[in-house]
């Protein structure tokens, strides 16, 4: 396979090792098994119609606003998400209406009819026979208005999930590191899955019903006291009161439920995410019985939340249950002794009973609806809660595009603490000139690769001013700010897809040339070459079946092909062999020609390549010089230089078994 390749000044298009050629070359390899043998005729046609149907896919109009449109900045709530789409919310009431209407002519038809066809002296089959089509006109005009609302509910909660998705993750993308630092990545996926599913379910399904079973109640209400209005005021006046103080008391105890229940998932969530990502370090560390014990833990609290939400139910539903029964009793009395006193047609008690039954179904409704409600307004909670939180690092209102930068970078007396109250690095002042090369050493937790991160503004600094050509960072763009700078942090990340996806993540549009390029650059031939299908060999789930130093060597590949005039290199070897060391130190030679670096080195090997060193410690830069004024003056960096010769010496001189 290496054989194919050339990776030298010979080019790419001689020897066979051309961008098509050989398998295991930069072109894409050519797929296995028998080539395309084209569609069977008898197949064609239904090919043809697929394609006919097909709809039109345009290229997605995305506009990302750092800083959010005026649109995505209002309050999340419940109303605006829905209002957004007028027509179907106006179309989804109107079949509301009708609903629940045409549901409740069935007892006023049955009482007619018992009144006027059925009664001694008053037997008129047409008329029993008019009033029972009438009925099943109403029954299917009902099933019409219930399928119509349940399409157009379940779009109109589609395209209100579809907006409410693209708004979270936007925001997202829009929050500082430090939001991701502090919130679990667990319950930042609980946002975006059950509670945005629990939310699903209340715009699909729970607002109409919730809608529907409460105009309902008014409509039978209206009739009631249509029908007789000395039972319904009876009615009124028994059994509404005590609903209403049963439902007070269920909205405020489910609401105190449903609260832990969306903090519990989101716990467990999290724990589960946490011990996924974690699993090498658990196995290797036989964790696992621990982490069975504490997840235990966390989702009996989640079934406690669950627990409690399902008491509350239980003394609810019954309850109000017990409280219709009762009324029907009474009013069963009170209404057999009018019909027996001629005050009341038989007809229309039937009827009013049937309507009472009515009454109370919908209360049952609204409870499970209710559930429903609670979850989702939780949710949106949540969600707004999110939505609310400001990013720390923020683009100005009047910021202004920062043009091709020289490369000049100034600490001008920087102070920074990710806590503001515990500076990590204090009173830093500091020059880079363009095309300059400048290593920060010292012990870890110094401040070093924090500076890295005030150069690309991940974070601002408390105090102080980070220029680049004397631009203040906080007035420019931070897309044009990070356009023109190169980051390759010490973890290395690969997304899903192939690693020519990964390499030209931040330039898609880059060509096979550039890409290429950047792959001879930075030593990666050699690892291409061992790949299955070249540079479309798919790269599994953050990269776990490439070694680090192949995770390390394509994010080089990714920060070169960007072109960067800044480049922010935080440990960028320390996941390196010698071998692949010394090839990455070669080509970073060439690389850094004529751009400015900042290089966080723990290897004073690749510290001394740099043009100045700077060394950093509690938070301060101590010492700033090449490394053979460094060394000259007898300082920090030159006990440190010193204790890395002596151990340079011990290594060298070793015996080869005394590792045994």
């Amino acid at each position: 396979m290496g054989s194919a390749m050339s990776w030298g000044g010979g080019g790419f298009g001689g020897g066979g090792g051309g961008f098509g050629g050989a398998p295991g070359g930069f072109g894409r390899p050519a797929a296995p098994g028998l080539p395309f043998a084209g569609i069977p005729t008898e197949l064609q046609g239904g090919v043809d119609g697929l394609l006919a149907s097909e709809p039109e896919h345009p290229a997605p109009d995305v506009v990302f606003n750092q800083n959010g449109s005026e649109l995505e900045l209002k309050r999340l709530t419940l109303w605006r998400l829905l209002t957004k789409y007028r027509g179907m919310l106006a179309l989804a009431g109107l079949l509301v209406v009708v609903i629940s209407v045409a549901a409740q002519t069935g007892p006023e038809l049955t009482g007619i009819a018992i009144d006027d066809g059925m009664s001694a002296g008053h037997e008129h089959f047409a008329v029993v026979a008019i009033l029972a089509a009438a009925y099943l006109v109403f029954i299917a005009v009902t099933a019409v208005a219930q399928r119509l609302q349940v399409k157009v509910t379940g779009r109109l909660a589609a395209w209100v999930m579809n907006d409410l998705r693209v708004k979270v993750f936007a925001h997202l993308q829009r929050l500082s590191l430090g939001f991701f630092t502090e919130e679990k990545a667990g319950v930042v996926m609980s946002r975006m899955t059950s509670d945005i599913e629990n939310l699903q379910q209340l715009l699909q399904d729970g607002l109409s019903q919730l809608a529907i079973q409460a105009l309902t109640m008014v409509v039978i209400t209206v009739i009631l006291f249509a029908t007789d209005v000395r039972l319904a005021a009876i009615t009124v006046v028994l059994i509404v009161p005590a609903l209403v103080v049963a439902s007070l008391w269920f909205k405020r105890a489910s609401e105190r439920g449903y609260d832990r229940v969306r903090d519990g998932i989101a716990n467990v969530l999290a724990d589960l995410s946490e011990s996924l990502h974690g699993v090498r370090i658990v196995t290797a560390h036989n964790r696992q019985r621990h982490n069975v014990i504490h997840h235990r833990n966390v989702v009996g609290d989640y079934r406690d939340a669950n627990n409690y939400t399902a008491h509350v139910n239980a003394l609810y539903g019954p309850g109000t249950q017990f409280l219709g029964v009762v009324g029907q009793a009474v009013l069963l009395a009170i209404g057999g002794e009018m019909v027996l006193h001629h005050t009341l047609k038989i007809g229309a008690l039937v009827a009013f009973f049937l309507y009472l039954n009515r009454f109370f179904q919908p209360i049952q409704l609204l409870v499970q609806q209710y559930n429903t409600y609670q979850q989702g307004q939780a949710s949106v909670y949540k969600l707004r809660n999110l939505i609310d939180t400001e990013p720390e690092v923020s683009e100005s209102a009047d910021a202004v595009e920062l043009p091709p930068i020289e490369g000049e970078i100034v600490f001008d007396h920087v102070s920074f603490g990710y806590d503001p109250d515990r500076l990590v690095v204090e009173d830093i002042a500091l020059q880079v000139a363009p095309g300059e090369t400048v290593a920060f050493v010292g012990p870890t937790g110094a401040g070093k690769s924090t500076l890295a991160k005030l150069v690309t503004r991940f974070y601002d600094p408390t105090e102080g001013r980070v220029l680049i050509d004397g631009h203040d960072l906080r007035d420019v763009t931070m897309r044009s700010l990070r356009r023109q700078l190169g980051v390759v942090p010490q973890e290395p990340f690969l997304f899903a897809g192939t690693i020519r996806d990964n390499i030209a993540f931040a330039r898609p549009e880059a060509t096979d040339e550039e890409i290429f390029e950047a792959v001879r650059t930075v030593g990666l031939g050699d690892v291409i070459d061992r790949m299955p299908n070249g540079l479309d060999t798919v790269v599994h789930e953050r990269g776990q079946t490439l070694s680090s130093g192949e995770r390390q060597l394509i994010a080089l590949a990714r920060a070169f092909l960007a072109h960067p005039r800044v480049l922010v290199l935080d440990e960028a070897t320390s996941n390196l062999d010698l071998q692949s060391e010394t090839k990455i130190e070669t080509a970073l030679d060439a690389l850094l020609e004529n751009r400015t670096a900042i290089l966080i080195a723990h290897r004073l090997s690749t510290a001394m390549r740099a043009d100045r060193i700077a060394v950093v410690d509690q938070g301060r830069v101590i010492e700033v010089g090449t490394h053979a004024e460094l060394v000259a003056s007898g300082g920090r960096y030159a006990e440190m230089y010193a204790t890395w010769v002596r151990q340079s010496d011990l290594a060298e001189h070793a015996p080869a078994d005394s590792g045994r």
